[in-house]
C-alpha cells in the first residue's frame, strides 16, 4: 500500500515559506502526502533539510516505504570499501526522512518507527565492523583469520543495548554497544595480537558512524556500556567480560542486559555470550531487593541531571524527569528482574511487550499495564517530534513559548491540549509507577516487654543482619513484625519461634525485601514459625521457597503426578548441564515440598491428601531425574545394555504416602538380555554397569549440593538386603521371589509400584508383581509368620502414648494386616485403604473391622504426618507449642489434648485386638 492511502494524520506548518519551498521541490505529490509533507518541512527544520536533498528519491519510496525501506538496506550491505562512509550516510538520510514522514502520517505505528531506525542501524554496524575487520584481517594482524571469516567479522561482536538492543531506538539517538570478540579461536600471544586488530576495527568501525562530515553522520556511537570503561579498550574478550560481570557486575548492569542483543558482527558468538550472561541477569530466585536498588539508582539520575522538584513543562526532560519515559522502562525492567529468572516468558526486551506479559503474569494489574502502555507509546511520540526538530539528541521540552508552538504543530495539535496531554500523562505516570519504588515511612516500633525487648535486642548479632544492606530492610520491616506478633495470643512464645527462625537465616537482604514487597508474607511466616517450628526451620534454611508463594500457582489446583514430571522435566531441559539439573531438581522439590506443608498446616488438605502429594513429588523427582543419570552415565560407558533398568518403589514410596520427613525405599531391576558388555568410551559388564549406575542415581538423590540433599535413600528391601548387589537382573528378582523370598519379603512386594526406568521392563515387574502375589499361597503360614513378625516388633518398637507409628493397633500394626489381606486376597493393590478393602472383599475381614482399621489408621496418620511437619521427629505435644497443638487438635477435630489422647489409646486398643481375632481367623474357603 502507498503512502497517500495510509494517512491517518498530518502535523500543521509553523514556517509557511518552508513548507512552500517543499511543495515546490516535490510538485507531484497527492494531496494528502503534500500535506504531511508541507507540515514536516514547515515545522521541523531537520526535517526540511533532507526533504531537499532526497527530492529526487523520495516520490518513488513514498509508493511502497517498506519496500523502500528493504532496498536501502540491501544497498548498503554491498557498498564497497570506498563507499562506505558516504552511503551510509545516504542510507541514514533516507530511512531517517522515511521514518519520519510515516510517524508524523500516521502511517507507521511507534514500533515500526523504532523498528526502522534499529534495523538501519544493525546493518549499518555490521557494514561498519565487516569493513574495518576485512581490512585487518587482509593485512594479517589477525592470526588464522581469512577471506571465509570476514562476514563472522573473525569471531568479534556488537551487542546491541538499550533502546537499540530492544528494537526501540530514538529519532536521534545515540547507539550503545558493547564490542567483544570470541578468545576461543586463538591461542597464546595470537590472542593478545587478535585483540589489537579488533580494538583498531572498532574505532575505525565508530569513527565511520559517528563522525560528522559534509554527509552528515550515522549514528553517534558510546561504547561506555562496556565493562569498566576507564580501563578497558574498546574492544575486548568474551572471557574477561564474563569474570567481570560474575564478580562485580551491578543491579544496573544486569537492567542493560534485560535488552542486550547481537546487533552486528559474529551473531553465534554474541548469542553464545549471552547465553552464558543468563545467570548474572537472571537470578535464580525472585529478587525483591532489585526495587530498592532501583529508587536508589533514579534518585541518583535525578540528583545529578538536577531533574527533582515538582512538574514545570518548560525544560522538563521526558526521559528522565518526573513521570517520564524511564519511570515506566524501569517500571517494567525491575518486575522483569524480580521474576524473570523463574519465568523465561518475562525475558522480553520491548518494554510495552513486556508491561502486557507481566500483566498475563499476574505481576501487574492489567489496567495498569494498558495505561502504561498507551502512556509509554504517548511520551516517546513527543521524544521523537522533539529531535525531529533539529535532529538534536534530546528528551527535553522546550523552554520558549515559539518553539512550544512549534512543536504542537509538528504534532497537529494547539499549544494549550498539548501541555494539557503532557502535565496530565506525567501526572498519572508517577502516580502509578512511584509508590512501587519508594518504600513508604516506618510504623512505630510497637513497645515492648523487658523480655520481649532482650530477644529483639540480640537479633543485630546474627548472620542474617550482618550487612549494612540487610540491617537497613529490616529496620523498616521490623515494626510490622513485631506489631503482628503483639497482636497473636501467645506473643512470648510466636517471638521465640521467630528468634529462632532468625537465628537459622544465613542471609537476610533477599528475604527482607521480598517481606517488604509482599507484606502478606508476614502473616504466614509468622503463622509458620508459631505452629511448625520444623517447617520454619527448613524455611530459615531454604527461604528461596517463598518464591512460589508469590511468583506461581501456589494456591492453584495440584497438578498430579503427571503434571509434576512434565513440569520438572521442563525445568530439568532448561538447566542444561547434569549439575545444575541435580541443583535445579532440588531446588523445585523444596519449593513443592512446601508447598505441602503450607497447605496441611491451613488446612486447604488433609493428612491423607498431604502424604499422595508428598508421594507425587518424590515420585516425579525419580522419574524426571532417572533419565538425566543414565544420559550422564552413558556418556561414558555407553547407553545400558539390554533393555534397561527400571526403579521400584517400596514401603511408603509404593503405598502412596510419604510425611515431610520420609526417605525413600526403592529397588533397581535391570534386564541386560543377554548382552554381556556395554558400548561405550570405557565399556563396563552388564552386571557391573547396572551397580554403577545404581549407585550413580543414589548419589545424584542423596549427594549434598550446594542446594541441599534431595531425599535419603534406602535400598535394603532388594533381594538378599544389604547383602545383595544394589541392582537386581530380572531373571534374579523373579528366581528369588518364586524360589527363595521370606514371607515378609512377599507382604513388602505387595507395595511395590514401578517408578520410572525402561517402559516395557517396568510394566514386565509390575505384571510380574501381580501374577505372584495372584499366584498359589501357603495361607496358614503367611499368617502365622505375619504374627510372629508382629510380635517381634511389638518387642522391639513397643511404641508410647503419643507415638502413632509403633505399638500394637497402631499404623504399623495395620500397615502389617493390609498387607498380609492383600497377599492372601491375591489383591495387587498397593494403598493401605485398599489393601483392608481387599482383605474386606474376600470375607477375612468383616466390615465393622474393615471400618474400625481405616478410621483408626487415618487418625494415625494425621498425628504422624503431623508430627514430621511440625517438628521432623516423633510426636510430643509440649514441643510443638500452643500453636501446633491447635493445630492437632484442628486437623482431628477434638475439643482438648487430653480427648485426642484417650481416643488415640482407644482406637489403638481396640484396632489391636480386631488385628489378633483377624490373624487367627482362616480365609474363608481355605
Amino acid at each position: 500500500m502507498t503512502f497517500e492511502t495510509r494517512i491517518t494524520r498530518s502535523p500543521r506548518s509553523y514556517e509557511p515559506e518552508r513548507a512552500t519551498e517543499a511543495r515546490a521541490a516535490l510538485p507531484d505529490l497527492p494531496g494528502a502526502t503534500a500535506e504531511v509533507i508541507a507540515g514536516a518541512a514547515g515545522s521541523a527544520p531537520y526535517l526540511h533539510g533532507l526533504l531537499l536533498k532526497e527530492a529526487a528519491w523520495l516520490p518513488e519510496a513514498l509508493d511502497d516505504p517498506e519496500a523502500a525501506l528493504a532496498a536501502d538496506i540491501s544497498r548498503i550491505e554491498a557498498l564497497p570499501f570506498d563507499q562506505i562512509d558516504t552511503g551510509l550516510r545516504q542510507a541514514k538520510r533516507r530511512v531517517a526522512l522515511l521514518a519520519g514522514l510515516c510517524d508524523l502520517g500516521g502511517v507507521w505505528t511507534l514500533s515500526e518507527v523504532t523498528g526502522a531506525l534499529s534495523l538501519l542501524a544493525d546493518r549499518a554496524t555490521h557494514v561498519a565492523l565487516r569493513a574495518h575487520v576485512a581490512r585487518e584481517i587482509r593485512k594479517g594482524k589477525i592470526p588464522g583469520q581469512t577471506e571465509d571469516d570476514i562476514e563472522a567479522c573473525g569471531g568479534m561482536f556488537a551487542l546491541a543495548m538499550g533502546k537499540h538492543g530492544a528494537g526501540e531506538l530514538n529519532y536521534s539517538s545515540d547507539i550503545d554497544l558493547i564490542c567483544l570478540f570470541d578468545e576461543e579461536r586463538f591461542e597464546g600471544i595470537d590472542r593478545m595480537e587478535a585483540r589489537a586488530g579488533f580494538i583498531r576495527a572498532t574505532r575505525r568501525a565508530m569513527a565511520a558512524l559517528s563522525d560528522l562530515t559534509a554527509e552528515g553522520y550515522v549514528f553517534r556511537t558510546d561504547l561506555r556500556l562496556r565493562p569498566d570503561p576507564s580501563v578497558t579498550p574498546v574492544c575486548f574478550a568474551m572471557e574477561a567480560a564474563e569474570r567481570y560481570y560474575e564478580s562485580v557486575g551491578r543491579t544496573w548492569e544486569r537492567a542493560a542486559y534485560i535488552k542486550a542483543r547481537a546487533c552486528a558482527g559474529d551473531l553465534d558468538a554474541g548469542g553464545r555470550f549471552l547465553k552464558g550472561m543468563m545467570p548474572f541477569v537472571w537470578r535464580k530466585h525472585l529478587d525483591f531487593n532489585a526495587i530498592r536498588e532501583t529508587h536508589d539508582m533514579r534518585l541518583k539520575i535525578r540528583a545529578h541531571k538536577g531533574l527533582g522538584g515538582a512538574l514545570k513543562l518548560e525544560g522538563h526532560n521526558m526521559k528522565l524527569g518526573f513521570g517520564g519515559i524511564r519511570e515506566i522502562e524501569f517500571f517494567a525492567q525491575t518486575r522483569q528482574l524480580i521474576a524473570g529468572g523463574r519465568d523465561p516468558d518475562l525475558r522480553l526486551r520491548g518494554t510495552v511487550p513486556a508491561l502486557a506479559m507481566l500483566a498475563q503474569k499476574g505481576w501487574v494489574e492489567a489496567d495498569v499495564a494498558d495505561q502504561l502502555s498507551r502512556d509509554y507509546e504517548a511520551h516517546r511520540e513527543v521524544e521523537h517530534r522533539l529531535q525531529m526538530l533539529r535532529d538534536q539528541q534530546t528528551h527535553s521540552l522546550p523552554t520558549a513559548p515559539e518553539e512550544f508552538d512549534r512543536l504542537a504543530a509538528l504534532m497537529g495539535t494547539t499549544v494549550a491540549a498539548m501541555r494539557a496531554e503532557i502535565a496530565e500523562r506525567c501526572e498519572r505516570v508517577n502516580a502509578l509507577t512511584e509508590d512501587f519504588f519508594a518504600p513508604g515511612e516506618a510504623a512505630p516500633t510497637p513497645e515492648l516487654s523487658p523480655e520481649q525487648a532482650e530477644v529483639t535486642a540480640r537479633w543485630s548479632t546474627y548472620p542474617c543482619l550482618r550487612t549494612a544492606r540487610a540491617q537497613e530492610i529490616f529496620e523498616r520491616l521490623k515494626p510490622e513484625l513485631l506489631t503482628r506478633i503483639q497482636r497473636l495470643d501467645k506473643p512470648e512464645e510466636a517471638l521465640s519461634h521467630l528468634d529462632g527462625f532468625l537465628r537459622g537465616l544465613p542471609a537476610g537482604v533477599q528475604l527482607f525485601a521480598l517481606f517488604e514487597a509482599n507484606p502478606q508474607l508476614i502473616d504466614l511466616i509468622l503463622d509458620i514459625v508459631s505452629t511448625a517450628p520444623h517447617l520454619a526451620r527448613y524455611l530459615s534454611r531454604n527461604a528461596q521457597v517463598l518464591d512460589a508463594v508469590i511468583g506461581g500457582r501456589f494456591f492453584a489446583s495440584w497438578p498430579g503426578r503427571e503434571g509434576l514430571i512434565a513440569l520438572l522435566d521442563t525445568h530439568l531441559e532448561e538447566a542444561g548441564d547434569y549439575e545444575r539439573q541435580l541443583d535445579t531438581c532440588r531446588r523445585w522439590a523444596k519449593e513443592w515440598h512446601f508447598r505441602v506443608g503450607v497447605h496441611q498446616l491451613r488446612d486447604l488438605i488433609t493428612a491423607d491428601e498431604a502424604g499422595a502429594q508428598y508421594c507425587d513429588i518424590a515420585a516425579a523427582c525419580v522419574a524426571a531425574l532417572y533419565p538425566q543419570v543414565v544420559a550422564e552415565f552413558a556418556r561414558k560407558h555407553g547407553p545400558p545394555p539390554g533393555r534397561g533398568a527400571m526403579v521400584l518403589g517400596m514401603g511408603s514410596l509404593g503405598a502412596g504416602r510419604l510425611t515431610a520427613a520420609s526417605d525413600l525405599d526403592m529397588i533397581v531391576i535391570y534386564d541386560a538380555a543377554g548382552v554381556d558388555m556395554s558400548e561405550g568410551r570405557k565399556p563396563l559388564q552388564s552386571r557391573s554397569y547396572y551397580a554403577r549406575l545404581t549407585q550413580a542415581l543414589i548419589t545424584a538423590m542423596t549427594t549434598q549440593t550446594a542446594e541441599g540433599r534431595l531425599y535419603e535413600v534406602d535400598m535394603r528391601l532388594r533381594p538378599s538386603g544389604k547383602q545383595g548387589p544394589v541392582a537386581t537382573s530380572l531373571e534374579s528378582f523373579m528366581s528369588y521371589q518364586r524360589e527363595e523370598a521370606w514371607v515378609w519379603e512377599h507382604l513388602a512386594l505387595t507395595r511395590g509400584r514401578a517408578l520410572a526406568g525402561d517402559p516395557e521392563l517396568m510394566r514386565a515387574v509390575e505384571d510380574f508383581r501381580a501374577d505372584l502375589i495372584a499366584g498359589p499361597r501357603d495361607e496358614a503360614r503367611i499368617r502365622q509368620e505375619t504374627t510372629e513378625m508382629r510380635a517381634r516388633l511389638a518387642e522391639a518398637k513397643p511404641g508410647s502414648d503419643w507415638d502413632p507409628k509403633n505399638g500394637p493397633g497402631r499404623m504399623m500394626d495395620i500397615e502389617l494386616l493390609a498387607e498380609t489381606a492383600a497377599l492372601l486376597a491375591g489383591s495387587a493393590e498397593q494403598d493401605i485403604y485398599a489393601q483392608l478393602g481387599a482383605g474386606r472383599a474376600a470375607q477375612w475381614l468383616t466390615g465393622d473391622e474393615y471400618a474400625l482399621l481405616v478410621e483408626t489408621y487415618r487418625l494415625m496418620w494425621r498425628l504422624q504426618s503431623a508430627a514430621r511437619l511440625l517438628t521432623g521427629e516423633a510426636l510430643d505435644p509440649e514441643a510443638v507449642g500452643a500453636g501446633g497443638r491447635g493445630f492437632l487438635m484442628r486437623s482431628n477435630g477434638a475439643v482438648s489434648m487430653a480427648a485426642l489422647s484417650e481416643e488415640l489409646k482407644s482406637r489403638a486398643a481396640a484396632s489391636a485386638m480386631a488385628i489378633t481375632a483377624v490373624l487367627a481367623r482362616p480365609l474363608p474357603g481355605a
